[in-house]
């Protein structure tokens, strides 16, 4: 409880200041996005979020106005086709995810956490229940998506947020942090498009030198 507590009072200080210092970059985000194409700057979904209630997700608009909402990217055969050029830069560099800072001031995500599934993808839903997510608060970041994100078969991905939910302390939440700044500047785990994801096999000492004791 005291670890959650001041979980939570880091996601409002950092989230606050981060909004506070990247303002202007977020503007000129929203300046680029408008010019680049038809449509809203920020796009807006339901996500999956604590004890499996429904929130909505904000991020910038990467893609033509007239795609289909509540399909995974990975899903589409030619994502290309309706990603737009601003929005292809944006994905690449994970930009187009700063808008969640709004969402963990407002308490509906966390810094660090599983990450929010889509309503309709009942499999991983249902894959991350019986890992014992549920309960926890999604993420801007997480386990997961540090060790393959959009690469993870769905039964791996939901494993890894298991073993955060089991772990999960301080610690293991700048380990976190620090592995998504270095993925994101290695562009690493990001998958556009229908790819069959590789099986990744689970060590189950992964965790323990980072987990909170």
């Amino acid at each position: 409880m005291r670890y959650l507590n001041q979980k939570r009072k880091l996601d409002i200080v950092l989230s606050s200041l981060a909004l506070f210092l990247l303002a202007p970059l977020l503007v000129l985000l929203a300046i680029l996005i408008k010019l680049d194409s038809k449509g809203p700057v920020l796009f807006k979904q339901q996500r999956v979020g604590q004890d499996e209630t429904l929130f909505w997700i904000y991020k910038f608009r990467t893609m033509r106005d007239d795609t289909p909402k509540d399909v995974p990217t990975h899903m589409f055969a030619d994502p290309t086709k309706h990603i737009t050029p601003i929005g292809s830069v944006l994905r690449k560099t994970s930009l187009d995810e700063l808008p969640q800072l709004v969402n963990i001031l407002k308490g509906d995500m966390a810094l660090v956490g599983p990450r929010p599934a889509l309503w309709n993808q009942t499999d991983l839903i249902e894959a991350r229940r019986a890992e014992g997510v549920a309960p926890v608060k999604p993420g801007l970041t997480g386990w997961a998506q540090v060790k393959g994100r959009d690469e993870l078969p769905i039964e791996v991905k939901a494993k890894f947020d298991g073993d955060y939910v089991r772990h999960m302390g301080h610690r293991l939440d700048l380990v976190c942090i620090l592995l998504t700044v270095r993925n994101v500047l290695l562009r690493k785990g990001i998958i556009e498009g229908q790819v069959e994801p590789p099986t990744v096999p689970l060590k189950e000492k992964e965790m323990t030198h980072v987990a909170k004791k």
